[in-house]
């Protein structure tokens, strides 16, 4: 894209309180940067830093969770089908997963499990999903990870004479589904105080209102949380209290090699090891392989490889997860690069700038939502990229991803009410959301958002910023605060990871294979590895300013630090 449709990325500090030495909230051995770190996120104390699972509000404050609670018990004893309907993503196959594991702990015998095909049934629990579960002949219908906005689905599955049960944790539409019971943090007149708990979160939190009805006490559930830690991290929800707890349980146990084999497998293909996984792995190596069985192929490999006990089986479902990521790669890579041209393209009339709705049709449906997000986080302002639905209906599906202070769902509502019958149908959240109209539609919609776009987006929303933790003494970017900031946060979506910036002087600087910038920087004397992935420059000389993570450097075995750098600009 032209240099003058692109805000040049503002980099602000932010305010650091004092976290006072030798005062008892903060253990001794944290150092200053780490106790730094977290009172900058909003952390008063250790306990909230690093938050144990004794914060977790109690499921009583879900709405309709004791008539959700009333299905299941009743089906566990009358011994009916149970099938959980999944969602496409990880945060759905970790969800159904939980689901299914978490049922059969509690004394369900008939459970099953079934996955929409993205170009045969759409989204969720549509009518055509409904149509082929008659097949298993169910008796209740769990839904994890979707379910509020399937209203012709639950509409259907009812006059099959089933029971529904909705889980999830997207943003509810102006009705609700006639499901018998729905549990979802965000529905209307909930008071569950965390509204961010992922889909598989939801989830877990039935399973304790269900184990709590049922007595059960001695069943284990905390044995689920490495498949919630996942989930919860795959799908950038916010990382709130609740949810830190959550993934920091779940981390745990991981590191302690307590997961199940899929999840061990899934980790041996990415060569992440139990004793130093991070969230960023999860994000980065582990959520991406589980999702590309349902980008690609089908999501029932995904789940089958969190649902088997055997190593063997594991092995080489991950194995297939891993090949089938590799291609996903190769597709997205391709993918980017064409809509890297038609926002370039679009671009050219400031006034489809806004809000970039991009369209290719040879695009794959299911790769979309990492096209939208690459190119927002690249060009800083909402990104809707649309495919062809794939069962050759006319219909495109788009995935939006949008910036800070844009409402992707509900600029979405917007247009919704504005043109009646643009939009087929659509939902998500404030940051990512999704959609499908006829393509003949596509060119109206378009015109539709960047009305909206232009309402409501503002100059300063455009402004690319980065936010850092500000400059790090020579004495502190050492082995030690390398190793206490990777594992001692959570770190993630609304709770970010520690970065810092200052000045370097460039000792040298090279190309990686066309596309990195491995550099050697020097600062008060000292000298320092560094690295930018994907650089947009392939040189840097004299001065510069990095802003950059410090890190552990596994390359060279773990006993030197390196900079990972996620900004270079000339001084």
């Amino acid at each position: 894209m032209r240099d003058e449709t692109r805000s040049a990325l503002k980099i602000v500090r932010r305010s650091t309180p004092v976290a006072t030495e030798g005062s008892a909230v903060w253990p001794d051995h944290w150092p200053k940067v780490l106790r730094q770190v977290h009172a900058a996120r909003g952390s008063i104390s250790a306990a909230s830093a690093m938050p144990r699972l004794d914060v977790m509000p109690h499921f009583s404050g879900l709405a309709m969770i004791e008539t959700a609670v009333d299905l299941l018990e009743s089906a566990i004893q009358a011994q009916k089908h149970i099938v959980v309907t999944a969602d496409f993503d990880c945060d759905g196959a970790t969800a159904c997963a939980v689901a299914v594991r978490g049922l059969k702990m509690l004394g369900a015998t008939r459970v099953s499990f079934a996955v929409p095909d993205r170009a045969i049934h759409g989204y969720g629990l549509s009518p055509a999903l409904v149509d082929d579960l008659k097949a298993l002949s169910p008796d209740l219908i769990v839904t994890v990870d979707h379910g509020i906005a399937c209203m012709d689905g639950v509409r259907a599955a009812k006059a099959a004479g089933w029971q529904v049960l909705v889980t999830d944790h997207h943003l509810p539409g102006d009705r609700l589904p006639p499901a018998d019971a729905i549990v979802n943090p965000n529905q209307p007149g909930d008071t569950f105080p965390s509204k961010a708990l992922a889909g598989v979160g939801v989830m877990f939190y039935v399973l304790l209102a269900l184990r709590s009805r049922l007595g059960a006490s001695s069943v284990d559930l905390s044995t689920l949380l490495d498949l919630v830690a996942i989930g919860t991290v795959a799908d950038m929800v916010k990382l709130d209290e609740l949810n830190r707890a959550l993934v920091l349980a779940g981390l745990s146990r991981m590191r302690s090699g307590r997961m199940h084999a899929g999840v061990a497998a899934l980790m041996a293909v990415a060569g992440r090891h139990n004793a130093t996984l991070t969230p960023t792995d999860i994000g980065f190596s582990i959520g991406p392989r589980i999702n590309a069985a349902g980008r690609l192929e089908d999501m029932r490999v995904g789940i089958e490889c969190l649902l088997t006990d055997d190593p063997g089986i594991a092995a080489n479902l991950a194995q297939l997860l891993d090949s089938i990521n590799a291609e996903r790669r190769q597709l997205q890579s391709a993918m980017v690069e064409s809509g890297d041209f038609l926002a370039e393209t679009a671009c050219l009339d400031e006034s489809n700038a806004q809000v970039l709705c991009l369209h290719d049709p040879a695009w794959h449906a299911g790769v979309i939502g990492l096209v939208a997000s690459k190119l927002k986080d690249k060009l800083h302002r909402p990104v809707i990229a649309f495919a062809p639905s794939g069962n050759e209906d006319g219909m495109l599906r788009g995935s939006a991803r949008s910036i800070t202070g844009f409402h992707m769902r509900d600029a979405l509502a917007l247009v919704d009410a504005r043109h009646t019958g643009l939009i087929t149908r659509f939902g998500g959240h404030a940051m990512a959301a999704g959609l499908t109209l006829p393509a003949a539609n596509l060119d109206a919609f378009r015109d539709a958002m960047q009305s909206v776009g232009a309402e409501w987006l503002t100059p300063a929303m455009l402004q690319a910023v980065v936010e850092s933790d500000g400059p790090l003494s020579v004495e502190d970017m050492g082995l030690q605060t390398a190793v206490s900031l990777r594992d001692g946060g959570v770190w993630g979506q609304a709770y970010p990871e520690p970065l810092f910036d200052d000045a370097f002087d460039v000792v040298s600087c090279r190309a990686l294979k066309d596309k990195h910038l491995k550099l050697t920087v020097q600062k008060d004397g000292k000298m320092f590895n560094a690295i930018q992935f994907n650089a947009p420059r392939r040189e840097a000389v004299g001065n510069v300013r990095l802003v950059y993570q410090l890190a552990v450097d596994d390359w060279r075995g773990g006993t030197e630090v390196q900079l990972l750098v996620r900004h270079l600009e000339q001084i």
